[in-house]
């Protein structure tokens, strides 16, 4: 979500007056709370005493308090994604209130330990937290929390990649539930905490988020981004989703008709589904999906939402709109009831209404970064990372040899979080926890290794420079001093900060008027980026990228540096940019070179600054490290073959120019303040790494399609469609020991649809250290009507090892989870089929294999004389899918000329005759009925009329050639209109 503002002014005035009203409620003693009556009874007698302003009340995320009837003021949304993350706060202006408590790794990196188990202790302390804080200001903290994000890796450009888990749709579910389970807590009826799943649905771009639409064929939709929300959902580990900033199939999230229909059917439990921040508003600017904000408002009711995430602590615009509403006809009182009856079953959940806040009341702020949780979080960031490569058996490093270690690079004294991220209570940073683990009798030392450099204008001969106090920018020194030297850091994706050698603060863009004032790049605008962009001539132009954030309406179309005539920097066009020469005075690379070559062992730490190149807003555009990264890198590594290379990243990261030289490389994300623990527990043996991947790590991102097309089936994208030769295969990580399997056994080589499939193999840690594997099973369907994934994980589980031992692993799942969504019937099935399964410690690194029979069913031909949806397509091309209404379905539109679907296997029988179709455009055009292609046989032509309007459907009828048999049937367009359904006649 987007930053909200404040809320606490109107919640201290609603708690004070609570207070004094709770003895009064007490008194009284109503139904509603006597926690011994059923929820449902106790909601029911509380929504019954509420007026019709006091229900209304409730729809808003700042929600009021009720002094007469002694109900307190409650807010949504405490952020808690790998951690108490922040709160907003301040009713004299926007602003957070971070936490300062255990800073777990980020969500990619909890993901990687591939285990749920651990990562439920995660979600348990995490909640313990939310309720620690809570108790100290529950105002400040609410208990419903806005995590996970379970938005699927699909792209590793997306700018958000470190908020999910994975690519795959069955180990982001195994890890949402684990998670999920955690932060509510083992007790049957209440909660611990209120998790809200992010973003429903198919959110994994950032550029133009509120406008793009994201197109999902039925089965994409169904097997793939809903798969990833169902899990948590169905186990009862989430009590609702969060509506997103983008459209599906033309619609906005925002009135998505999953929200109150197929969501709520995933569960009998009662859920409470948010909308995005300003999302509601959003639906008439910049989306314009509805003429006016009260047709909005009623519509997300309508749609499912029930909290609106609007106006800040402010509800009153809300409040006005949906009283417009209900005056208009737009809505009734029943669906404010319905909306408030979610809300207040939440909140006897979390037990407001007990005595003692309920089972969880207790806690206090004493559990906020305890010994306990410090161990954890050490704990899980060594279990998170991943050993890409050891091909030279660098790792483990002996302590009894490594008397001289030097730590290098950008991220080895410094532990950064992110925009979810909470402020860390202390920090052990990667040189502090070598210094740590080797002791006294060792020298180990520490350096950035940053290329000094000075940007002369070619044109002057003049250097940028930082002038006084002010820490304005000009172009003025004539030859570099302190103040015109700057300390270079390229980031990733070709984004660079400079860091004034003088004042030690970095350039900013401050808006255009250039400062050099900052000490770390963040802020909602992260205004420290910049892109150095080399000429032909070896000139350089300085691109300003700090608001560059892909809202086109907030993107400066003229970011380059220009000089004023009295030398003040300034933005302007590209052609007006000024031309900059680089003069590197200290090369990071030589620094480090020579620190590398008087050690016995180097650690190159290198990676991402998460509020840098990619992050919320603000997508990637290329994977690759930056060169000087890269170039620090080769030169370690030329100076001392004993180094180790070391990723913090929250992405998949490519090293185009130094792939091949680096021997031993351990990834890891972002992981909170033990990070420095756990990375010398790795990096010295202590604990034997397995963390996995959790999304493929393509070569480049060349080959990778728009970040917009969704259609991973037709792309050829994730590890479950992708055929080419990745970097890093999903699942890899590699061990310091090694495991043999064997004797892969099924229950039996036979399943019924409705029948378990139980897989057994014998695993054996054939090396000389204890480690666990991850073991991993994959499925592959051999014949198919549709395109299959070319293999896809169905069970997993992570074990330990002793040397020498052997340890029988049972894997399981549903035959029922080898299913499909059969768009020709609308409906899942299990094909008759033989599949392989396979077991591994990756999804290339097969180690097993044996086959299996699904006695399903074969999915018969087309059946075109009964009315058949038209984006129920088998294949298209150009198309985009669309919304029917504004309220519900979907319909093929967007066309232009030549665009076309296909419907496969049809059966026209004897002959059909005719094409009826539900239409609608704004201008004529035209259907052409094709056989077996799009430049096929013609049957016929359905001409389509002007109708009025995109939502105005009429029926259109033309004959067809007579044509029998079995075909694939083509329908090509000519024009832009729209398609609801279709029905051949005879």
């Amino acid at each position: 979500m987007s930053p909200r503002r404040p809320l606490l002014f109107a919640a201290v005035l609603g708690l004070l007056t609570t207070l004094l009203a709770a003895p009064a409620a007490a008194a009284e003693d109503p139904p509603f709370r006597d926690p011994s009556l059923p929820l449902n009874q106790r909601v029911d007698d509380l929504l019954g005493r509420l007026t019709l302003d006091e229900k209304i009340s409730l729809l808003h995320q700042s929600q009021a308090a009720i002094p007469r009837l002694g109900v307190p003021y409650h807010k949504n949304g405490t952020e808690a994604l790998h951690g108490v993350a922040w709160s907003n706060d301040d009713a004299n202006g926007w602003s957070q209130t971070f936490a300062s408590g255990t800073v777990f790794p980020q969500a990619v990196g909890l993901a990687s330990t591939w285990d749920p188990e651990l990562i439920k202790k995660v979600g348990s302390a995490v909640g313990d937290e939310v309720r620690g804080y809570n108790s100290a200001d529950p105002v400040a903290w609410g208990t419903q929390v806005w995590a996970p994000v379970v938005n699927l890796l699909r792209d590793p450009r997306w700018g958000r990649n470190e908020e999910g888990y994975s690519e795959d749709p069955l180990l982001t579910g195994a890890i949402s539930v684990a998670y999920g389970k955690g932060l509510s807590g083992d007790d049957p009826l209440h909660l611990k905490t209120a998790p809200v799943l992010k973003h429903y649905l198919a959110n994994n771009n950032e550029y133009q988020r509120s406008l793009t639409s994201s197109n999902l064929p039925p089965r994409v939709k169904h097997e793939y981004d809903e798969a990833a929300f169902r899990p948590a959902i169905s186990a009862g580990a989430a009590t609702g989703v969060m509506g997103s900033y983008n459209l599906v199939n033309g619609r906005p999230n925002t009135v998505n008709p999953d929200l109150g229909g197929l969501v709520r059917s995933w569960t009998d439990k009662t859920l409470y589904n948010v909308s995005d921040a300003w999302a509601p508003h959003a639906l008439t600017d910049p989306e314009h999906y509805f003429d006016n904000e009260t047709e909005a408002f009623a519509a997300a009711l309508k749609a499912g939402i029930d909290s609106f995430t609007v106006d800040d602590d402010k509800p009153a615009v809300m409040t006005g709109l949906i009283k417009d509403a209900l005056a208009k006809g737009l809505l009734a009182e029943s669906d404010i009831d319905r909306a408030v009856r979610h809300a207040l079953s939440i909140r006897f959940r979390l037990g407001q209404f007990d005595p003692g806040g309920g089972p969880y009341g207790s806690i206090t702020k004493e559990v906020v970064n305890s010994p306990a949780n410090q161990r954890l979080n050490r704990e899980t960031a060594g279990k998170a990372m991943v050993l890409l490569k050891n091909s030279r058996r660098t790792l483990p490093l002996d302590p009894a040899r490594a008397k001289k270690v030097a730590v290098i690079g950008p991220l080895h004294d410094t532990l950064l979080s992110d925009w979810y991220g909470g402020k860390m209570p202390y920090q052990v940073t990667p040189l502090d926890g070598i210094k740590e683990r080797l002791g006294a009798g060792a020298t180990v030392t520490g350096s950035e290794a940053l290329d000094r450099v000075a940007l002369k204008d070619v044109k002057t001969g003049k250097y940028i420079t930082v002038t006084g106090d002010s820490a304005a920018v000009t172009v003025s020194d004539t030859t570099p001093t302190a103040a015109s030297q700057f300390d270079l850091t390229d980031w990733t994706d070709g984004v660079t900060t400079l860091r004034n050698a003088g004042n030690g603060k970095l350039l900013t863009g401050n808006w255009g008027t250039f400062l050099a004032n900052s000490d770390t790049p963040g802020g909602w605008f992260v205004q420290q980026q910049f892109k150095l962009e080399k000429q032909a001539d070896g000139a350089y132009l300085v691109k300003y990228v700090g608001y560059e954030i892909n809202e086109s309406w907030w993107s400066p179309a003229d970011p380059y540096v220009t000089i004023d005539a009295d030398g003040t920097l300034k933005m302007g066009a590209k052609a007006d940019a000024a031309r900059f020469a680089k003069e590197v005075l200290t090369s990071g690379a030589a620094t480090a070179a020579a620190q590398a070559k008087a050690a016995d062992a180097a650690v190159v730490v290198v990676g991402s600054d998460p509020f840098v190149a990619g992050r919320e807003n603000h997508d990637r555009t290329g994977l690759a490290l930056g060169d000087s990264q890269q170039d620090l890198i080769a030169a370690v590594t030329k100076a001392n073959p004993n180094t180790v290379v070391v990723l913090e990243d929250s992405y998949p990261t490519t090293m185009p120019k130094v792939q091949d030289q680096v021997g031993s490389l351990l990834w890891t994300t972002h992981a909170g303040a033990e990070t420095g623990h756990a990375l010398a527990d790795v990096i010295f043996g202590d604990v034997n790494p397995a963390g996995r991947l959790t999304q493929t790590w393509y070569k480049s991102e060349a080959g990778l399609p728009s970040i917009l097309d969704y259609d991973i089936t037709k792309t050829g994208h994730t590890y479950l469609y992708y055929k080419g030769s990745p970097l890093y295969p999903f699942g890899h990580g590699l061990s310091y020991t090694t495991f043999a399997y064997q004797g892969l056994k099924l229950n039996s080589g036979t399943a019924r649809p409705d029948g378990t499939v139980t897989a057994t193999v014998k695993v054996t840690n054939t090396g000389g250290r204890a480690g666990d594997e991850v073991v991993q099973l994959y499925t592959h369907q051999a014949t198919s009507r549709v395109t299959q994934p070319v293999k896809q994980l169905r069970a997993f589980q992570r074990v330990h090892l002793a040397p020498g031992q052997t340890k029988a692993v049972t894997l399981s799942f549903k035959a029922a989870d080898l299913a499909l969504w059969d768009v020709t019937r609308g409906r899942w099935t299990v094909e008759k089929a033989r599949h392989d399964v396979m077991v591994g410690g990756s999804s290339s690194a097969v180690h097993q294999r044996t086959t299996l029979d699904v006695a399903g069913e074969k999915i018969p031909p087309r059946d075109l004389f009964r009315t058949t949806r038209a984006a129920d397509f088998d294949d298209y091309a150009g198309v985009e899918l669309v919304d029917e209404t504004k309220a519900a379905g979907d319909a093929v539109g967007r066309t232009a000329t030549g665009d076309w679907i296909a419907f496969k296997d049809a059966d026209l029988r004897t002959g059909a005759t005719g094409l009826t179709a539900g239409v609608a455009a704004t201008a004529p055009g035209k259907i052409e009925v094709r056989l077996d292609g799009p430049t096929g046989r013609t049957l016929g032509t359905l001409q389509v009329p002007a109708t009025g309007g995109l939502y105005t459907y009429t029926t259109a009828r033309t004959p067809l050639a007579k044509a029998g048999g079995r075909h694939d049937l083509y329908l090509v367009f000519t024009g832009d209109l729209r398609v609801r359904d279709l029905t051949l006649t005879k």
